[in-house]
């Protein structure tokens, strides 16, 4: 790999940790419309239980953390490369 590479790892640990925290934004927003739409119901059941539990904000919560780490670590990666002589 030549040496002047590492600024290609820099970019997609950059990308990934803006793909994480898009990812972050868009559980919390799929959250609040969730519970909104529920709100307006006149069988607010679910919502004051939260029963049954509503898996997809959690799971893009959870992709979120994952590319987070993973940009964390491609940009690790990229810094190691360049300060490598």
């Amino acid at each position: 790999m030549p040496r002047s590479d590492w600024w290609v790892y820099m970019m997609l640990g950059g990308v990934f940790i803006l793909l994480g925290i898009v990812g972050m934004f868009w559980a919390h927003r799929e959250e609040e419309r969730y519970d909104s739409i529920l709100s307006r119901r006149p069988d607010v059941r679910e919502y004051l239980d939260h029963w049954p539990p509503r898996v997809e904000p959690g799971a893009i919560r959870i992709g979120g953390r994952v590319a987070i780490v993973v940009g964390i670590v491609l940009i690790g990666l990229g810094t190691a490369f360049y300060l490598w002589k």
